[in-house]
């Protein structure tokens, strides 16, 4: 299974108003997380830190925040560009077939005879699929359309990714 590490969820961006609001950059397929929290872990220099919130506003439909502790734009601003996160056991679940990116790197690539490939080293997005990254052994970089055609099985406990070979392409 993935680490046990927090999940980034998104960014603070620059401070809004006279009371220490801040703007979140989300960086989830899920925004509306941010409604409801009540706290959550804030990078700093020693590692994460968990900061209760006073307030949550979505403003022109991006979320803003106020930490308690935080009531000035001053106070705010030293805020800006850490990155926001949640426990692992937080994150929202997924519908049958769609997978975490964090779940996913490091796993094994195999081939449908069970010969490894590689392992996965990135998830590039794109409007039509994703496609997936490995890296083989030799350190050859190749690359896979991440569509039913030639991902066969996905799980996510043992770590292994089974694909068919026909659309591996090196990149």
């Amino acid at each position: 299974m993935a680490s046990e590490s927090p999940v980034v969820v998104g960014k603070l961006g620059r401070a809004r108003g006279l009371e220490g609001d801040i703007y979140i950059t989300p960086m989830t397929d899920f925004p509306e997380r941010f409604a409801d929290l009540e706290a959550i872990l804030v990078q700093s220099r020693d590692g994460w830190e968990s900061y209760r919130i006073a307030r949550n506003d979505f403003i022109s439909g991006r979320p803003v925040v106020r930490f308690e502790g935080i009531n000035t734009p001053e106070e705010a601003s030293r805020m800006t560009n850490r990155l926001l996160a949640v426990p692992r056991e937080e994150v929202f679940g997924l519908p049958e077939g769609s997978y975490y990116v964090f779940d996913l790197i490091g796993s094994e690539v195999i081939d449908e005879s069970g010969e490894m490939i590689g392992r996965l080293v990135d998830v590039q997005r794109y409007p039509a699929n994703d496609v997936y990254v490995i890296m083989a052994a030799d350190n050859r970089r190749m690359v896979l359309a991440a569509v039913a055609e030639f991902v066969r099985d996905v799980d996510v406990e043992a770590r292994k990714i089974t694909i068919s070979r026909a659309g591996l392409v090196d990149g």
